[in-house]
């Protein structure tokens, strides 16, 4: 793994990192977090971090250690959050539904487009809907996009088509100004510097969970959360072009509508 895939792995997972951070932090003596993670993860207070590295002895598929076997040997140790780094296959995904059905509080990352492909995603691994509807709570989708530098950034003359396009109203069109970078010393001259993320936070409501029992669709669980309130994650990126934050063509490139 180069190192530059070291440091998109830490900045993806830190705001899973950051909630067992917060809930551990209120309950410090009670609660005891356990994790699964990469080495570049930094250590927790309090937690036990079973880390994946190949070619050293944390894990021995010959002995049959592997990443579903040291899961269901978390949960015998009675934890109160559990730390899963990725769902990558059935019997990881079963193991932690299970634990989230027995009062353990599971955090965890997967690979999808936004937050309600998680729902149908995790059905395609072959977990039931009823499973599903029971025991997700809440999923957060996240896209990093780059930051304008705020030294030579400057306003950005965009045909109001082209905003209405990406998604701002016709209104908000004829008033919105994106700021984009000319390039400078302080940015290597390409305009941006540092990152910034953009969140879609979907919170599993009674109404959402009848949806997931019935076997909706992404896109009717989509529209549904929407709804209820749902920032969809080009939403979140065009208030930050609002903001002079990040460039149109960044929330293009890294959102859909």
């Amino acid at each position: 793994m180069r190192s530059q895939d070291n440091v998109l792995r830490s900045e993806a997972q830190q705001p899973v990192r950051s909630s067992a951070d917060k809930v551990a932090g209120l309950k410090a003596s009670f609660i005891y977090p356990v994790g699964w993670e990469h080495k570049i993860s930094p250590q927790m207070a309090g937690a036990f971090d079973l880390r994946l590295e190949n070619g050293m002895h944390f894990i021995e598929l010959g002995i049959g250690l592997t990443f579903a076997a040291a899961l269901r040997s978390f949960l015998r140790q009675d934890p109160n959050i559990i730390l899963v780094g990725e769902i990558r296959d059935v019997e990881t995904a079963e193991i932690a539904v299970k634990a989230a059905l027995t009062g353990h509080l599971v955090l965890s990352t997967l690979h999808t487009n936004d937050a309600p492909s998680t729902v149908n995603r995790l059905m395609n691994m072959g977990i039931e809907p009823f499973l599903v509807a029971s025991s997700v709570h809440l999923v957060c989708a996240q896209r990093l996009v780059r930051r304008v530098c705020p030294n030579c950034r400057e306003p950005q003359k965009l045909p109001a088509a082209a905003l209405v396009q990406a998604g701002f109203s016709p209104a908000e069109a004829q008033v919105v100004t994106a700021y984009k970078g000319v390039g400078c010393d302080r940015c290597n001259l390409t305009g941006y510097r540092g990152r910034i993320g953009l969140y879609e936070v979907m919170e599993v409501t009674e109404e959402l969970r009848e949806l997931i029992l019935v076997g909706a669709s992404a896109l009717e669980l989509r529209r549904k959360a929407i709804d209820e309130g749902m920032i969809t994650l080009r939403s979140s990126g065009l208030r930050k072009v609002k903001d002079g934050v990040t460039t149109i063509e960044e929330v293009v490139r890294e959102t859909v509508k």
